[in-house]
């Protein structure tokens, strides 16, 4: 064995000294705390955010992204107009970042999406397509993409907001060029290209039990009769306090859950009219707190991703003028009322 200088016992001794000095308690401060993904680890969950490429220069952002979350969602860089800027010419480089970084954080990847109406890039919107042609450019598109991050994501928005607040089929390009068995070809198309991945349809205000969300139930159960490849109901939760809470989330993921089908709450944000207030602020908390209890309670909803986590970076000030303060981090990256409502309701 070594011999032990007279140097390193007094650094030996020092060092003890100093930590009775700081006491117990001190000591424990210094720990690192249990994140919102540890928490939601122990319910066999996941707690994520969406991020997008600007952003990823912001180190103080960054540093949060991640250590608090475990699941990763691409805000843009994998919709169309991001991968496939011309016909056949494919660019995964801002999908690829965010894999990358979320691979060196240990974290998993909801991919996001591969056939929405908006987004799209203009060879696609700027002609018009036969249902043979527009059908081969669909399946190129999906095949292609999910076939690049095969083995690398966890799960696939495969069909985004495909119906309107009526439960009746949205009008896109792929509606009314293929009719609505363009759903149930990107499933099977993405489960070619990546038998792993689980694929989900998503959408807004499904939250609730209603016509919308009732046009998912009746689709989702048609085509699981059919064996086609769904896995997941992916219920966005854009909420704003002025139009009031879903009531009938919990009974909602009960009803998915029965047709053998997973849930999560995937672009997670809860607006409010500016200025925010603490009554308001407490109410946001309050939502927050209900909606991580409601996927809690039912064991087929998986988990919860927040649409971006802190203000600085939400994208509801740009859309809805006078409304925003949405996220659970306000813009100087500190923890609001909303964050620890979650973390209580993650301790239960």
């Amino acid at each position: 064995m070594p011999s032990t200088s007279p140097l390193r016992l007094g650094l030996a001794t020092a060092l003890a000294a100093a930590l009775v000095a700081i006491g117990p308690a001190a000591q424990a401060h210094e720990r690192p705390q249990t994140t919102l993904a540890d928490l939601a680890q122990r319910h066999g969950r996941y707690f994520g955010s969406a991020t997008d490429n600007p952003e990823l220069t912001d180190a103080a952002y960054t540093r949060i992204l991640g250590n608090e979350f475990d699941m990763i969602t691409p805000g843009n860089g994998m919709k169309w107009y991001a991968t496939e800027p011309q016909q056949g010419v494919f660019d995964w480089t801002a999908g690829d970042e965010i894999v990358n970084l979320a691979r060196a954080n240990h974290q998993k990847v909801r991919a996001h999406t591969l056939v929405w109406h908006s987004q799209l890039p203009g060879w696609l919107t700027g002609r018009e397509w036969t249902a043979d042609e527009l059908r081969a450019v669909l399946k190129n598109h999906i095949q292609t993409e999910v076939r690049h991050y095969r083995g690398k994501v966890y799960a696939w928005d495969v069909v985004n907001e495909a119906f309107n607040e009526d439960g009746t089929y949205r009008e896109t390009v792929f509606y009314k060029t293929l009719g609505p068995g363009y759903i149930a070809d990107a499933l099977r198309w993405a489960h070619q290209a990546d038998p792993r991945a689980r694929l989900y349809l998503n959408d807004y205000n499904i939250e609730a039990v209603g016509p919308k969300s009732d046009a998912y139930y009746d689709l989702a159960r048609q085509l699981k009769a059919q064996g086609v490849p769904l896995h997941g109901i992916g219920l966005q939760a854009h909420l704003a306090l002025q139009y009031g809470y879903p009531t009938t989330l919990e009974e909602n993921l009960r009803r998915f859950a029965r047709l053998r089908l997973d849930t999560a709450l995937t672009e997670v944000d809860v607006r409010m009219l500016l200025p925010a207030t603490e009554e308001k602020l407490a109410q946001q908390a309050e939502w927050y707190g209900d909606l991580t209890r409601a996927c809690l309670a039912v064991r087929r909803c998986v988990g919860i991703t927040v649409w971006d986590y802190t203000d600085k970076y939400s994208w509801i000030p740009a859309f809805f003028p006078g409304q925003g303060a949405a996220l659970p981090w306000d813009e100087e990256f500190a923890r609001k009322p909303a964050y620890y409502a979650i973390r209580d309701a993650l301790l239960g």
